[in-house]
């Protein structure tokens, strides 16, 4: 039962701590792009690299 004083409180430190990064990318607009999504997803050519 030791065992569990550290673990359950470790554990949800490191859920917080996803949680802040989930938000933080969300804040940031990680996940911003639906019109770039739509045209790779239907692109035929797979070499999506910049050209030079």
């Amino acid at each position: 039962m030791e065992m569990l004083a550290w673990l359950i409180p470790i554990s949800l430190f490191l859920g917080g701590m996803g949680l802040a990064a989930f938000f933080w990318s969300l804040r940031d607009n990680q996940y911003d792009d639906p019109e770039g999504d739509a045209r790779r997803i239907l692109n035929r050519d797979w070499d999506d690299r910049p050209k030079p």
